[in-house]
């Protein structure tokens, strides 16, 4: 097993750069997630992570050795891609075999490896089949026994979920985790599926446009993150702008609504990321005023969008009810659960609650 240092990363391609000057520590054993929007750099980290891409600046350790130079082939990796990238020609097996052949290991050895995997990923039923045979789903457990069967340092995978529907995505992020945390291999994962990234990491790196945002575990990332765009990437939330009176330790909302709220920075204008689900939503005619545009009935809870005294339209989620809706045209009122919001200054680059 190995953990992963990387020191002042640059990537560029002729005068763009892709990555700029970045720092990052992964743990022996956990399972990093790098997650963010198409093209902000997180599938060239991977590659350069894995050997494929070239460096045009820092340094790339596993443990204590420096990778930079070393060729893919002696880096002990194993890597999923997200086209699976089997062999259609090769059954199950030989799949599953190809890399520890490509070793010379004994034939004894190939075979308990072999089959030892293929009862881990639960495809041993299928081990003489060839892969056109099979679902997206279970081709994608070949090559994750492919690339763990040589028994690598470091698992990287790049989107290997994509493919997949909806129902098979959930059942194959349920099976990634189980299988890294039973092998215990450090895994670098890339997807762009913020609720994937959720269900399955240790620890989430956001990035955009090449610079890493926040790294936090998923639930910081969902209550604390570091800026707007994070906040807005993960998950659902409404942004507001307001002010803030720190002798009078008063949030102002556009509109004029005010609350009482204890923030340990300086009177300024802020913006207010409130998730939909830190509302309470009540007829009572106390609160933030809103009238319902929208009612959206998904099973467990409800999506109501609203049209608040300033015309701004906010996203309330109310756990659903036989007994309790609200109809569109209705009149409703929001108290603000105000130890659960964030705010962030004026240009949203900085969270005030995240203390430096």
């Amino acid at each position: 097993m190995s953990k992963i240092k990387i020191e002042n990363a640059l990537k560029k391609y002729g005068d763009h750069t892709v990555i700029f000057s970045l720092d990052l520590d992964i743990k022996d054993g956990e399972l990093f997630t790098l997650l963010g929007p198409s093209g902000c750099g997180k599938t060239t980290l991977l590659r350069m992570i894995a050997g494929f891409n070239s460096i045009e600046g820092g340094d790339f350790y596993f443990n204590d050795q420096r990778i930079n130079d070393m060729e893919p082939s002696m880096r002990n990796i194993g890597m999923v891609f997200q086209n699976y990238a089997i062999f259609p020609h090769m059954s199950v097996r030989q799949n599953v075999e190809f890399g520890l052949k490509q070793r010379k290991l004994n034939r004894d050895e190939i075979t308990e490896r072999a089959d030892r995997f293929l009862k881990l990923m639960q495809i041993e039923e299928y081990a003489d089949r060839m892969p056109e045979n099979l679902s997206g789903g279970q081709q994608q457990r070949i090559a994750l026994a492919r690339a763990l069967v040589i028994e690598p340092d470091v698992l990287l995978m790049d989107e290997p979920l994509s493919n997949l529907d909806a129902k098979l995505r959930l059942e194959m992020r349920e099976v990634i985790r189980s299988i890294q945390k039973n092998v215990g291999i450090t895994t670098v994962y890339v997807t762009h599926d913020q609720e994937e990234a959720m269900a399955i990491s240790d620890t989430i790196a956001v990035m955009d446009h090449g610079v890493l945002q926040q790294i936090a575990s998923p639930k910081e990332i969902y209550h604390r993150p570091s800026n707007v765009f994070v906040a807005t990437f993960i998950g659902r939330v409404n942004i507001m702008e307001g002010s803030y009176d720190h002798d009078k330790r008063i949030l102002k909302l556009q509109g004029g609504f005010e609350m009482t709220y204890e923030g340990d920075f300086d009177s300024q204008n802020v913006l207010i990321a409130i998730r939909p689900e830190e509302f309470e939503i009540s007829q009572k005619a106390e609160g933030l005023h809103g009238v319902v545009e929208d009612a959206v009935f998904l099973g467990l809870n409800t999506h109501y969008h609203l049209r608040l005294d300033n015309g701004e339209r906010i996203e309330v989620i109310k756990v659903s009810s036989m007994n309790e809706n609200y109809m569109l045209g209705e009149d409703v009122y929001l108290k603000i659960l105000s130890e659960k919001i964030n705010l962030f200054n004026e240009d949203g680059s900085v969270n005030l609650l995240i203390r430096s």
